[in-house]
């Protein structure tokens, strides 16, 4: 019996220092790990995306100050444009009004009694006779008076056919084209339509072809080349760039004219008086100094976005 009891006691001391182990499913296990990545998802998430809120914070502030100088700019860029747009409309609506008024007011003496019908009616007749006047004491002026208005024209509706609005044009280029057909393009065509009659005095039939060829031959690349080289200096271009805008426009300008003026000229030369040849020219000249006026512009922009490109990449 007393090894009995000590064996018991022994026992259940033992049992007490040493308690059994309680094992784990595996489904617990599973489950704690499975917690664990959820957690560790949910910090990662949380931890971008409050990353991604500063850095779009960062790129607004920097992308605000970045936008500040340049909607300086364009408000200054607008308010020049509204500016010369506002100049350009003075110097227009001052023009047509001086024309304007020129030209109804030719008969001003006589208006007493005169109802308005009579005024419009004896306007077109009485400034003809005032231009034929004109031609005959002062003939030189007055074409260039002329050609310098049809010139000035011209060069504003080709800017406006390129897409400029019809205030916004470059009051420069239509100076410098306004300054050409003023000092040279009235003056030498008056003499160029004399020389022609003196080169060709005959009454044949073959008259007005050869004429109509001369013209559209010899004179035709003589004008071109004063028109390129004048225009090129008045931009201040080297000799070189007016030189080179001479044999890039030479040939296609000598063609393009062919489409043109043929047909013209057999107006100009078989119908026209001499006195009166530059007047009719002058009117067909509205479209082909568009024509001159935009070629040679758009070689000139060529030019200088080439020259740009061959600075930025040097």
């Amino acid at each position: 019996m007393a090894s009995l009891c000590c064996s018991t006691t022994t026992t259940i001391v033992l049992s007490e220092k040493f308690p059994p182990r309680v094992t784990q499913s595996p489904k617990l296990n599973r489950l704690k790990t499975q917690k664990q990545r959820i957690t560790e998802r949910r910090r990662l998430i949380v931890r971008s995306i409050t990353e991604d809120k500063e850095a779009i914070v960062v790129k607004k502030s920097d992308t605000f100050d970045q936008q500040e100088e340049p909607k300086g700019e364009e408000v200054d860029r607008d308010t020049d444009r509204l500016m010369s747009r506002g100049i350009n409309a003075a110097i227009v609506l001052a023009a047509g009004t001086v024309a304007v008024t020129k030209l109804l007011s030719i008969d001003h003496d006589y208006w007493h009694g005169w109802t308005l019908y009579e005024i419009l009616r004896y306007a077109p007749e009485h400034n003809w006779v005032a231009y034929e006047q004109i031609l005959k004491t002062n003939p030189v002026l007055a074409k260039m008076a002329i050609s310098g208005v049809v010139y000035s024209l011209g060069d504003w509706i080709a800017q406006c056919y390129e897409g400029k609005p019809l205030f916004e044009f470059d009051r420069t280029r239509v100076l410098r084209s306004g300054l050409v057909g003023f000092t040279l393009h009235g003056s030498l065509s008056h003499y160029y339509y004399q020389f022609c009659e003196a080169l060709f005095p005959f009454q044949d039939w073959w008259v007005v072809p050869a004429k109509v060829a001369f013209d559209q031959t010899v004179w035709s690349a003589i004008w071109n080349t004063i028109y390129y080289t004048v225009l090129g200096l008045l931009r201040f271009q080297s000799p070189d760039k007016v030189l080179g805008e001479i044999k890039t426009t030479f040939w296609p300008m000598i063609t393009a004219g062919w489409k043109l003026w043929p047909l013209a000229h057999l107006v100009t030369y078989g119908v026209i008086p001499v006195d009166q040849r530059l007047l009719w020219v002058d009117c067909i000249e509205l479209i082909w100094v568009t024509i001159l006026s935009t070629y040679s512009n758009e070689k000139a922009e060529a030019q200088v976005i080439g020259e740009t490109n061959s600075s930025t990449e040097d």
